[in-house]
């Protein structure tokens, strides 16, 4: 290892070190580098010739990322609604689709002054009940958790954002610490049936939090029953691509006002909001 390095040459470097394994080599060296640097795009355009320190700790973050570790707990951040939370093993990294729940309760409940209790069962990195206060400033958040790694991951975040007044975070499962009434569930639960076989990069991920059950919507099939017996308002949850059937089929012979499924960004079945 060189003993000095600036940042073209560091960038070829990890290219050439990750193109064996990453398809795109050249877009998540600039990734890594900017996460090691703390400094964004425009930075690392503008400053080629700048001296990079520390190129050990670098270089330990490439030979992870080759070995297919996610980028997102490599840096220990995750961009989501335009916003970068911190990320860690012990949450599900947040994709892309989950901005698709924030957008369908938005659709579902445009009164974003009024004064009512959201609940979020798997809160995970705390990203969908943090977006939603910044939208309802009166709201109630109770987060809950059945993973103690996960509320401490979520509640990193709430203190950057400054949330700590506006939610709670409770230990247990689905909704038995939660005794109050609730206006408004949320929820992206595990879905993915036990025997389904993952991509290698996904067991990095809490196996918690992916998988539903034996069928896969065990987990959707409780909370459907406890917004029945609770007569919770909303419900707007994230399922699998599959589910859409079984949901209904599920709701077919249930008392309910309304259901509405979503679609995600490559037209699959993504989630629905279930109106009492």
């Amino acid at each position: 290892m060189r003993s000095q390095y600036i940042v073209k040459d560091v960038l070829a470097e990890i290219t050439s070190k990750l193109k064996p394994f990453i398809e795109r080599a050249s877009r998540e060296a600039q990734l890594l580098l900017m996460g090691h640097l703390q400094e964004d795009e425009l930075w690392l355009i503008t400053n080629q010739k700048s001296e990079v320190t520390n190129v050990e700790k670098l270089f330990e973050w490439v030979d992870r990322r080759a070995k297919n570790e996610p980028l997102e707990y490599i840096t220990n951040s995750v961009s989501f609604y335009s916003q970068e939370f911190f990320i860690a093993p012990g949450a599900l990294i947040p994709r892309p689709e989950t901005e698709l729940l924030i957008d369908d309760v938005l659709k579902n409940f445009p009164d974003i002054d009024a004064k009512i209790t959201f609940v979020e069962v798997g809160i995970g990195s705390g990203i969908i009940s943090i977006v939603l206060a910044q939208h309802y400033k009166n709201a109630k958040f109770i987060a809950v958790d059945i993973s103690a790694d996960a509320l401490k991951i979520a509640k990193v975040n709430i203190e950057k954002f400054e949330m700590q007044d506006r939610i709670e975070l409770r230990l247990g499962s689905l909704l038995e610490p939660v005794d109050e009434h609730i206006d408004y569930l949320v929820s992206n639960p595990p879905y993915i049936a036990d025997e389904v076989l993952l991509e290698s990069n996904l067991s990095y991920e809490p196996q918690n939090a992916l998988f539903g059950g034996s069928i896969g919507d065990e987990i959707i099939q409780n909370l459907l029953d406890e917004v029945l017996k609770r007569n919770i308002n909303f419900f707007t949850c994230e399922m699998g691509y599959d589910q859409k059937g079984k949901i209904r089929d599920y709701l077919i012979t249930k008392d309910f006002e309304n259901l509405e499924f979503y679609k995600d960004y490559s037209d699959f079945d993504r989630g629905f909001t279930l109106k009492i």
